[in-house]
Protein backbone atom coordinates (compact mmCIF):
# COMPACT_ATOMS: atom_id res chain seq x y z
CA UNK A 1 0.00 0.00 0.00
CA UNK A 2 2.18 2.84 -1.19
CA UNK A 3 1.42 6.20 0.86
CA UNK A 4 2.65 9.72 0.25
CA UNK A 5 3.01 11.59 3.52
CA UNK A 6 3.15 14.88 2.68
CA UNK A 7 5.02 17.43 5.08
CA UNK A 8 4.17 21.26 5.36
CA UNK A 9 7.66 22.74 6.90
CA UNK A 10 9.84 19.56 4.40
CA UNK A 11 12.65 21.84 5.44
CA UNK A 12 11.99 22.20 9.09
CA UNK A 13 14.14 20.13 12.12
CA UNK A 14 10.56 17.69 12.39
CA UNK A 15 10.35 16.81 9.15
CA UNK A 16 14.15 16.93 8.21
CA UNK A 17 14.50 13.74 10.97
CA UNK A 18 11.41 12.40 10.05
CA UNK A 19 12.65 11.81 6.70
CA UNK A 20 16.07 10.72 7.17
CA UNK A 21 14.51 8.27 9.68
CA UNK A 22 12.11 7.00 7.38
CA UNK A 23 14.83 7.02 4.71
CA UNK A 24 17.03 4.73 6.98
CA UNK A 25 14.40 2.13 8.21
CA UNK A 26 13.36 1.54 4.78
CA UNK A 27 17.44 0.47 4.02
CA UNK A 28 17.67 -1.05 6.81
CA UNK A 29 20.25 1.31 8.84
CA UNK A 30 18.51 1.60 11.89
CA UNK A 31 15.68 0.26 14.37
CA UNK A 32 12.18 1.61 14.71
CA UNK A 33 13.03 2.81 18.46
CA UNK A 34 10.49 5.23 18.92
CA UNK A 35 7.90 4.21 16.85
CA UNK A 36 4.94 2.78 18.61
CA UNK A 37 3.35 1.12 15.64
CA UNK A 38 6.34 -1.03 15.65
CA UNK A 39 5.27 -2.85 19.15
CA UNK A 40 3.55 -6.43 18.88
CA UNK A 41 -0.11 -3.87 20.26
CA UNK A 42 -0.07 -1.69 17.34
CA UNK A 43 1.60 -3.67 14.59
CA UNK A 44 -0.11 -5.50 11.52
CA UNK A 45 -1.28 -5.82 7.79
CA UNK A 46 -3.09 -2.61 7.94
CA UNK A 47 -0.31 -0.18 8.47
CA UNK A 48 2.08 0.71 5.27
CA UNK A 49 5.12 -0.19 5.50
CA UNK A 50 8.13 1.91 6.11
CA UNK A 51 8.94 1.32 2.84
CA UNK A 52 6.04 1.99 0.72
CA UNK A 53 5.76 5.52 2.38
CA UNK A 54 6.96 8.19 -0.13
CA UNK A 55 7.87 11.56 1.16
CA UNK A 56 7.29 14.75 -0.17
CA UNK A 57 6.04 18.19 1.15
CA UNK A 58 5.91 22.14 1.09
CA UNK A 59 8.25 24.70 2.68
CA UNK A 60 8.61 28.46 2.67
CA UNK A 61 12.27 27.95 2.60
CA UNK A 62 15.01 26.53 -0.15
CA UNK A 63 17.86 25.17 1.84
CA UNK A 64 18.54 22.02 0.48
CA UNK A 65 17.27 19.08 2.42
CA UNK A 66 20.79 17.33 2.80
CA UNK A 67 22.53 20.54 4.10
CA UNK A 68 19.77 20.45 6.43
CA UNK A 69 20.52 17.15 7.73
CA UNK A 70 24.27 17.71 7.91
CA UNK A 71 23.33 20.66 10.23
CA UNK A 72 21.16 18.34 12.45
CA UNK A 73 24.26 15.80 12.44
CA UNK A 74 26.60 18.50 13.57
CA UNK A 75 24.59 19.39 16.14
CA UNK A 76 24.01 15.50 17.64
CA UNK A 77 20.06 15.38 16.68
CA UNK A 78 20.75 12.85 14.50
CA UNK A 79 23.75 10.30 13.20
CA UNK A 80 26.19 11.85 10.78
CA UNK A 81 26.46 8.29 9.54
CA UNK A 82 23.38 8.04 8.17
CA UNK A 83 23.01 11.57 6.14
CA UNK A 84 26.70 10.14 4.40
CA UNK A 85 24.66 6.62 3.88
CA UNK A 86 21.98 8.20 1.96
CA UNK A 87 22.84 10.99 -0.81
CA UNK A 88 20.87 9.37 -3.61
CA UNK A 89 17.52 9.04 -0.79
CA UNK A 90 17.99 12.26 0.07
CA UNK A 91 17.91 13.51 -3.38
CA UNK A 92 15.21 11.93 -4.39
CA UNK A 93 12.96 13.33 -1.64
CA UNK A 94 14.39 16.89 -2.46
CA UNK A 95 12.96 16.25 -6.16
CA UNK A 96 9.26 15.82 -4.09
CA UNK A 97 9.81 19.19 -2.19
CA UNK A 98 7.48 22.13 -3.34
CA UNK A 99 8.00 26.01 -2.83
CA UNK A 100 4.77 27.10 -0.52
CA UNK A 101 2.74 28.79 -3.01
CA UNK A 102 2.48 32.41 -2.16
CA UNK A 103 0.63 34.25 -4.74
CA UNK A 104 -2.98 35.60 -5.59
CA UNK A 105 -5.99 35.05 -3.37
CA UNK A 106 -6.03 32.07 -1.01
CA UNK A 107 -8.29 30.64 -3.34
CA UNK A 108 -5.40 30.55 -5.65
CA UNK A 109 -2.80 29.78 -3.13
CA UNK A 110 -5.31 26.58 -1.86
CA UNK A 111 -5.57 25.09 -5.30
CA UNK A 112 -2.10 25.43 -6.09
CA UNK A 113 -1.61 23.22 -3.23
CA UNK A 114 -4.19 20.59 -3.77
CA UNK A 115 -2.60 20.91 -7.36
CA UNK A 116 0.72 19.60 -6.12
CA UNK A 117 -1.18 17.04 -3.68
CA UNK A 118 -2.40 15.58 -6.68
CA UNK A 119 0.33 15.83 -8.97
CA UNK A 120 2.34 13.89 -5.92
CA UNK A 121 -0.28 11.41 -5.29
CA UNK A 122 -0.52 10.85 -9.14
CA UNK A 123 3.50 11.15 -10.34
CA UNK A 124 3.98 7.87 -7.88
CA UNK A 125 0.52 5.83 -8.35
CA UNK A 126 -0.22 6.17 -4.41
CA UNK A 127 -2.93 4.72 -2.67
CA UNK A 128 -3.58 7.81 -0.67
CA UNK A 129 -1.15 10.82 0.45
CA UNK A 130 -1.65 11.82 4.32
CA UNK A 131 -0.92 15.56 4.84
CA UNK A 132 1.29 16.55 8.08
CA UNK A 133 1.70 19.73 9.36
CA UNK A 134 4.99 20.28 10.89
CA UNK A 135 5.53 24.17 10.24
CA UNK A 136 6.35 26.54 12.90
CA UNK A 137 3.61 27.37 15.91
CA UNK A 138 1.01 30.63 14.89
CA UNK A 139 -0.45 32.89 16.90
CA UNK A 140 -4.39 32.29 16.45
CA UNK A 141 -6.17 33.84 14.03
CA UNK A 142 -8.18 37.04 13.88
CA UNK A 143 -12.25 35.76 14.30
CA UNK A 144 -13.48 35.97 10.80
CA UNK A 145 -17.18 35.12 9.57
CA UNK A 146 -16.08 32.75 7.18
CA UNK A 147 -14.46 30.48 9.72
CA UNK A 148 -18.14 29.50 11.60
CA UNK A 149 -19.65 28.96 7.25
CA UNK A 150 -17.99 26.96 4.26
CA UNK A 151 -20.24 29.06 2.19
CA UNK A 152 -18.69 32.09 3.35
CA UNK A 153 -14.66 30.84 3.45
CA UNK A 154 -14.81 29.84 -0.16
CA UNK A 155 -16.53 33.30 -0.88
CA UNK A 156 -13.50 35.04 1.13
CA UNK A 157 -11.13 33.19 0.13
CA UNK A 158 -11.46 34.73 -3.16
CA UNK A 159 -10.94 38.39 -1.55
CA UNK A 160 -8.25 40.20 -1.47
CA UNK A 161 -7.49 39.49 2.55
CA UNK A 162 -5.72 36.52 4.24
CA UNK A 163 -9.05 34.86 5.94
CA UNK A 164 -6.86 31.81 7.58
CA UNK A 165 -3.50 31.19 9.03
CA UNK A 166 -1.25 29.13 6.55
CA UNK A 167 -2.22 25.63 8.60
CA UNK A 168 -5.51 26.38 8.34
CA UNK A 169 -5.02 27.06 4.44
CA UNK A 170 -3.43 23.71 4.34
CA UNK A 171 -5.88 22.05 5.84
CA UNK A 172 -8.72 23.55 3.65
CA UNK A 173 -6.73 22.11 0.43
CA UNK A 174 -6.25 18.96 2.00
CA UNK A 175 -9.51 17.82 2.90
CA UNK A 176 -11.49 19.95 0.06
CA UNK A 177 -9.50 17.64 -2.24
CA UNK A 178 -9.94 14.33 -0.02
CA UNK A 179 -6.29 13.89 1.72
CA UNK A 180 -6.72 13.25 5.36
CA UNK A 181 -4.76 16.02 7.79
CA UNK A 182 -2.87 15.67 10.75
CA UNK A 183 -1.75 18.67 12.46
CA UNK A 184 1.01 17.85 14.61
CA UNK A 185 1.35 21.94 15.71
CA UNK A 186 -0.40 23.80 17.85
CA UNK A 187 -1.33 25.65 15.82
CA UNK A 188 -5.41 26.47 14.40
CA UNK A 189 -5.77 24.07 11.81
CA UNK A 190 -8.69 22.11 11.54
CA UNK A 191 -10.16 23.25 14.43
CA UNK A 192 -12.41 26.20 12.83
CA UNK A 193 -16.29 25.34 12.54
CA UNK A 194 -16.33 25.59 8.41
CA UNK A 195 -13.06 23.33 7.80
CA UNK A 196 -14.45 20.63 9.91
CA UNK A 197 -17.60 20.83 8.57
CA UNK A 198 -15.56 20.46 5.06
CA UNK A 199 -13.47 18.01 6.71
CA UNK A 200 -16.81 15.53 6.93
CA UNK A 201 -18.63 16.02 3.93
CA UNK A 202 -15.58 14.90 2.03
CA UNK A 203 -15.55 12.30 4.29
CA UNK A 204 -11.54 12.57 5.27
CA UNK A 205 -9.88 11.49 8.49
CA UNK A 206 -7.87 13.91 10.46
CA UNK A 207 -6.17 14.29 14.05
CA UNK A 208 -4.36 17.07 16.17
CA UNK A 209 -3.16 18.92 17.93
CA UNK A 210 0.36 20.00 18.91
CA UNK A 211 2.77 16.41 19.57
CA UNK A 212 3.40 15.26 23.01
CA UNK A 213 6.59 14.29 23.30
CA UNK A 214 8.04 15.91 26.64
CA UNK A 215 7.07 17.90 29.41
CA UNK A 216 3.06 16.79 28.85
CA UNK A 217 4.03 13.31 28.05
CA UNK A 218 4.70 13.30 31.70
CA UNK A 219 2.67 15.44 32.97
CA UNK A 220 -0.06 12.76 31.26
CA UNK A 221 0.92 10.01 33.38
CA UNK A 222 1.49 11.70 36.69
CA UNK A 223 -1.58 13.69 36.66
CA UNK A 224 -3.70 10.60 36.76
CA UNK A 225 -1.56 9.17 39.53
CA UNK A 226 -2.59 12.45 41.75
CA UNK A 227 -5.95 12.18 40.89
CA UNK A 228 -6.34 8.11 41.48
CA UNK A 229 -4.08 8.44 44.57
CA UNK A 230 -7.00 11.09 45.68
CA UNK A 231 -4.19 13.76 46.51
CA UNK A 232 -4.83 17.62 45.91
CA UNK A 233 -2.04 19.05 43.65
CA UNK A 234 -2.01 22.65 44.90
CA UNK A 235 0.54 23.85 42.57
CA UNK A 236 2.07 22.92 39.12
CA UNK A 237 4.38 24.74 37.71
CA UNK A 238 6.83 24.56 34.79
CA UNK A 239 9.16 26.21 32.82
CA UNK A 240 10.20 25.21 29.87
CA UNK A 241 13.91 26.15 27.45
CA UNK A 242 14.34 25.38 23.92
CA UNK A 243 16.60 27.23 21.36
CA UNK A 244 16.62 25.95 17.36
CA UNK A 245 13.88 27.37 15.12
CA UNK A 246 10.60 26.38 17.57
CA UNK A 247 12.35 28.03 20.20
CA UNK A 248 12.87 31.16 18.23
CA UNK A 249 9.51 31.12 16.63
CA UNK A 250 7.89 30.79 20.06
CA UNK A 251 9.75 34.18 21.51
CA UNK A 252 6.61 35.58 19.09
CA UNK A 253 4.06 36.68 22.52
CA UNK A 254 0.97 34.81 20.25
CA UNK A 255 2.80 31.68 18.97
CA UNK A 256 4.08 31.55 22.78
CA UNK A 257 0.55 31.57 24.13
CA UNK A 258 -0.77 29.41 21.67
CA UNK A 259 1.60 26.69 22.64
CA UNK A 260 1.14 27.50 26.65
CA UNK A 261 -2.93 26.89 25.87
CA UNK A 262 -2.37 23.93 24.06
CA UNK A 263 -0.07 22.47 27.44
CA UNK A 264 -2.34 23.36 30.07
CA UNK A 265 -5.43 21.20 29.25
CA UNK A 266 -3.96 17.95 30.20
CA UNK A 267 -4.16 19.16 34.07
CA UNK A 268 -7.38 20.88 34.19
CA UNK A 269 -9.48 18.10 32.57
CA UNK A 270 -7.14 15.02 34.37
CA UNK A 271 -7.69 16.68 37.77
CA UNK A 272 -10.74 18.30 37.46
CA UNK A 273 -9.68 21.50 38.77
CA UNK A 274 -6.64 23.51 37.56
CA UNK A 275 -4.18 23.86 40.22
CA UNK A 276 -2.02 27.38 40.63
CA UNK A 277 1.13 27.95 38.76
CA UNK A 278 1.61 28.40 35.02
CA UNK A 279 3.70 26.72 32.33
CA UNK A 280 6.42 29.17 30.97
CA UNK A 281 8.62 28.98 27.90
CA UNK A 282 11.95 30.27 26.92
CA UNK A 283 14.23 30.68 24.37
CA UNK A 284 18.13 30.23 24.50
CA UNK A 285 19.74 29.76 21.32
CA UNK A 286 22.69 27.83 22.39
CA UNK A 287 20.60 24.91 23.51
CA UNK A 288 19.61 24.43 19.27
CA UNK A 289 17.28 21.38 18.75
CA UNK A 290 17.35 20.35 22.52
CA UNK A 291 15.45 21.47 25.08
CA UNK A 292 14.88 21.23 29.16
CA UNK A 293 11.72 21.59 31.11
CA UNK A 294 11.95 21.70 34.85
CA UNK A 295 8.49 21.34 37.01
CA UNK A 296 7.73 21.89 40.41
CA UNK A 297 4.41 20.38 41.16
CA UNK A 298 3.34 20.97 45.69
CA UNK A 299 0.37 18.40 46.98
CA UNK A 300 -1.39 17.74 49.45
CA UNK A 301 -2.14 14.14 51.10
CA UNK A 302 -4.20 12.52 54.42
CA UNK A 303 -4.12 15.34 57.17
CA UNK A 304 -3.71 17.95 54.77
CA UNK A 305 0.11 17.28 55.07
CA UNK A 306 2.27 19.41 52.38
CA UNK A 307 4.38 17.24 49.95
CA UNK A 308 6.36 18.09 46.63
CA UNK A 309 7.54 16.40 43.79
CA UNK A 310 10.12 17.77 41.18
CA UNK A 311 11.37 16.62 37.63
CA UNK A 312 13.99 17.66 35.15
CA UNK A 313 13.08 16.65 31.07
CA UNK A 314 16.10 16.65 28.90
CA UNK A 315 15.55 15.99 25.08
CA UNK A 316 15.55 16.09 21.64
CA UNK A 317 12.64 17.48 20.28
CA UNK A 318 12.99 16.64 16.74
CA UNK A 319 14.28 13.18 17.91
CA UNK A 320 11.17 12.62 19.98
CA UNK A 321 8.33 14.18 17.64
CA UNK A 322 9.93 12.53 14.52
CA UNK A 323 9.31 8.59 15.18
CA UNK A 324 5.55 9.90 16.00
CA UNK A 325 4.97 11.56 12.86
CA UNK A 326 6.01 8.37 11.08
CA UNK A 327 3.49 6.80 13.13
CA UNK A 328 0.52 8.96 12.61
CA UNK A 329 0.87 9.04 8.90
CA UNK A 330 0.73 5.52 9.34
CA UNK A 331 -2.49 5.26 11.50
CA UNK A 332 -4.50 7.71 9.59
CA UNK A 333 -3.45 6.18 6.11
CA UNK A 334 -5.00 2.99 7.44
CA UNK A 335 -7.87 4.60 9.31
CA UNK A 336 -8.53 6.34 5.55
CA UNK A 337 -8.59 2.81 3.70
CA UNK A 338 -10.86 1.58 6.35
CA UNK A 339 -13.30 4.19 5.52
CA UNK A 340 -13.32 6.18 8.91
CA UNK A 341 -13.36 9.63 8.49
CA UNK A 342 -13.82 12.74 10.92
CA UNK A 343 -11.80 13.15 14.48
CA UNK A 344 -9.70 10.38 15.11
CA UNK A 345 -10.00 10.92 18.68
CA UNK A 346 -8.03 7.35 19.38
CA UNK A 347 -5.21 9.52 18.30
CA UNK A 348 -5.41 11.75 21.26
CA UNK A 349 -2.54 9.35 22.76
CA UNK A 350 0.21 11.30 20.74
CA UNK A 351 -1.21 15.18 21.29
CA UNK A 352 -0.96 17.42 23.78
CA UNK A 353 -4.09 19.06 23.12
CA UNK A 354 -6.58 16.39 21.16
CA UNK A 355 -9.39 16.99 19.25
CA UNK A 356 -13.53 15.71 20.51
CA UNK A 357 -12.08 14.34 23.60
CA UNK A 358 -10.97 15.38 27.30
CA UNK A 359 -9.71 11.82 27.81
CA UNK A 360 -5.49 13.07 28.59
CA UNK A 361 -4.45 9.60 30.83
CA UNK A 362 -1.97 8.33 28.95
CA UNK A 363 -2.93 5.09 30.11
CA UNK A 364 -6.27 5.32 28.96
CA UNK A 365 -5.48 6.64 25.88
CA UNK A 366 -2.95 3.80 25.15
CA UNK A 367 -5.92 1.46 25.65
CA UNK A 368 -7.97 3.72 23.23
CA UNK A 369 -4.97 3.30 20.39
CA UNK A 370 -4.96 -0.34 20.67
CA UNK A 371 -8.56 -0.67 20.16
CA UNK A 372 -8.04 1.44 17.15
CA UNK A 373 -5.52 -0.97 15.95
CA UNK A 374 -7.66 -3.88 16.04
CA UNK A 375 -10.24 -2.66 14.36
CA UNK A 376 -7.95 -1.19 11.31
CA UNK A 377 -6.27 -4.68 11.45
CA UNK A 378 -9.74 -6.57 11.11
CA UNK A 379 -9.78 -7.90 15.06
CA UNK A 380 -12.48 -8.83 17.10
CA UNK A 381 -13.10 -5.52 17.38
CA UNK A 382 -14.01 -4.39 14.54
CA UNK A 383 -16.85 -3.11 12.98
CA UNK A 384 -19.18 -5.07 10.90
CA UNK A 385 -18.60 -4.97 7.09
Amino acid sequence: MRTGVWLVGARGSVATTSIVGALALRAGLTGPTGCVTELPELRGPALPAFADLVLGGHDVVATPLAKRAEALAAVGVLPGRLVAALPEELAGVERELRPAPGDGSQADRAAAIARDLTDFRDRHGLARVVVVNVSATEPAPRPHPGHADPAALRAALTGPDDVLPPSSLYAYAAVTAGFPYVDFTPSTGLRLPALRALADAHRVPYAGHDGKTGETLLKSVLAPMFAMRHLTVRSWSGINLLGGGDGANLADPGANAAKVHSKQRVLGETLGYLPQGDTRIGYVEELGDFKTAWDLVTFAGFLGTGMRLEFTWHGCDSALAAPLVLDLARLTAAAHAAGLSGPLTELAFFFKDPLDTTAHSLADQWTRLCDLARRLHGGADAPPS
